[in-house]
C-alpha cells in the first residue's frame, strides 16, 4: 500500500467567542476534511510529550514516529541540516529569527514575513560584520536563519524562548540564561548571544533593505533572535524503523531537516512559501509523483499556523478552507490513481490558538482513511470528534505511526 500523511500546521484551536464558541475546525466549511473523518477513523494524538515545549520540532518528530524526549536535540540543528550548514559532532546550531523589536517590545517574530532575498542579504551582511572564529551566520528561508557556534568554545546548555511565544513582551525579560548558573561555559555563551542580539540592531536598522521596508510601512528586521540550539541529531532512519521509503514536502526548513535526519527524501516545490500564497497545486502534484515511486509521503502545509499567529480567526478559517479545497480535495481525488491502495492521514501538528497567538500543548485530532477498511459515520473533522473517535488518546508517536502504516 501507499501512505500519505498530511499536516495542517497549527489548525487546531480553542473555542472562540466571536465564532459562537466554535473552534476553527468547527466554524470552517471543510467538506473534504469531513469526508476523511466520515469515511475513516478518528482519534487524538498527544504530539507534545508532557513537560516539553509545544514547538513544531517536537510535534512533527512525534508524528513521524519518533520520541522527542530522546531524539530531539533542538530546532536549530534540524533546520541547519536542511540549509546544508556543515555541522561536526560538537557544533551548536540555533534557529536565528530576524525579528522586529519596537519600544523594547517584541512586535513581530517574522519581521513582517520578510522575503527570502531580503533575509538572505541581511544575514550575509551580519556574517561579514559579526561573524568570527567559532561564530557563523547562515541564511535560510524568509525570517528563519541559522547561527552556528563552535561547541568547543560555547555551550548548548542555555535556556532560550521562541519569539512567537512572547509577542508584545519586553525582550529583555526573555534573553537567554544558563540552564545551570554555575556553568561558566554556558554563561559565556549567554553573554555572547546577548551581545550579538544588541549589536545586530545597529547594523540591521541602518541597512538599506530595512530603510526601504520602513518607507513602505512594513515591519523591519531590527534584531536577530537565536533560540532552540543543539547539536546534530542522530535518529534511526525511517526506512529501517518502518521498512518504507519516503519523502517530505514542505516550505519549512524544520520539516526538511527532520526528513533529512530520518533519511527521507526532501522535495522542494517552486513557489512554496509557507504562507497563504504558497503553491498548493505544486505540492499536491509533487506528492502524487513521489507516491508513484515511494511508499510514504509526509506533506506539510504551514499557512494555517502562520495565520494562527496573527490572532485573527477569519484569516485562519480562510487558510483552512484553502487547505481543504486545494490540498485535501485533489489528494482524495488522486486516490483512484492508486487502485484503492492509498491510505490518507490528516492532522495538525499542534494547536495554535488565536487567543494566545502561539502554540499550545493539548492533543490534536487526527483522521485516517484506509480504502481497505472504509466505513461511514457522518461527522465533521474537529477536536471533539477526534476525542470521541474510534481510537483512544495515543500518547506515543511510534504507536500512531504503526497504526497509520497498518503495522499494529
Amino acid at each position: 500500500m501507499k501512505f500519505i500523511l498530511i499536516i495542517c500546521d497549527g489548525a487546531a484551536d480553542w473555542q472562540i467567542k466571536s465564532l459562537g464558541n466554535k473552534t476553527i475546525f468547527e466554524a470552517a466549511e471543510t467538506p473534504y476534511l469531513d469526508w476523511i473523518a466520515s469515511h475513516g477513523k478518528m482519534g487524538l494524538l498527544q504530539t507534545i510529550p508532557h513537560g516539553m515545549n509545544p514547538g513544531s520540532e517536537c510535534a512533527n518528530m512525534t508524528i513521524l514516529g519518533y520520541n522527542p524526549e530522546r531524539d530531539l536535540t533542538g530546532r536549530g540543528p534540524l533546520e541547519a541540516l536542511s540549509a546544508k550548514v556543515p555541522l561536526n559532532d560538537t557544533d551548536i546550531a540555533f534557529r536565528c529569527n530576524l525579528i522586529t523589536i519596537e519600544n523594547s517590545l517584541i512586535k513581530d517574530y517574522s519581521s513582517g514575513h520578510i522575503s527570502t532575498p531580503e533575509g538572505e542579504n541581511l544575514i550575509k551582511m551580519l556574517q561579514e560584520n559579526l561573524g568570527e572564529q567559532g561564530i557563523d551566520f547562515y541564511p535560510g528561508v524568509q525570517y528563519r536563519h541559522i547561527l552556528k557556534l563552535n561547541g568547543e568554545k560555547y555551550s548548548e546548555k542555555i535556556a532560550t524562548t521562541p519569539p512567537h511565544d512572547i509577542l508584545d513582551k519586553p525582550y529583555k525579560d526573555y534573553l537567554p540564561i544558563p540552564q545551570d548558573s554555575n556553568n561558566q561555559k554556558a554563561q559565556k555563551t549567554v553573554n555572547k548571544i546577548i551581545k550579538l542580539i544588541e549589536k545586530s540592531a545597529t547594523l540591521l536598522i541602518a541597512n538599506e533593505i530595512n530603510q526601504n521596508r520602513k518607507s513602505h510601512g512594513k515591519n523591519i528586521a531590527s534584531n536577530i533572535w537565536p533560540w532552540s540550539g543543539g547539536k546534530k541529531p542522530i535518529i534511526e532512519p525511517f526506512n529501517e524503523k518502518y521498512s518504507l521509503e519516503g519523502s517530505v514536502i514542505s516550505a519549512v526548513d524544520l520539516i526538511f531537516g527532520l526528513g533529512i535526519a530520518a533519511r527521507l527524501q526532501p522535495v522542494h516545490v517552486e513557489g512554496a512559501t509557507g504562507l497563504p500564497d504558497t503553491n498548493y497545486s505544486g505540492k499536491v502534484n509533487a506528492a502524487i509523483n513521489e507516491l508513484k515511486d515511494k511508499d510514504f509521503v509526509y506533506l506539510h502545509i504551514e499557512a494555517i499556523d502562520e495565520m494562527g499567529h496573527t490572532g485573527d480567526p477569519q484569516k485562519k478559517i480562510a487558510a483552512l478552507k484553502d487547505f481543504d479545497e486545494k490540498i485535501m480535495k485533489p489528494i482524495i481525488q488522486a486516490e483512484s490513481q492508486f487502485q484503492n491502495d492509498l491510505v490518507i492521514g490528516v492532522l495538525p501538528d499542534h494547536l495554535t490558538p488565536c487567543k494566545i497567538r502561539t502554540h499550545s500543548h493539548e492533543p490534536v485530532p487526527f483522521a485516517i482513511f484506509n480504502p481497505k477498511q472504509e466505513r461511514f459515520t457522518k461527522r465533521k473533522f474537529s477536536e471533539i470528534n477526534g476525542k470521541n473517535g474510534e481510537y483512544d488518546l495515543i500518547e506515543k508517536g511510534e504507536k500512531f505511526m504503526k497504526i497509520f502504516l497498518n503495522q499494529l
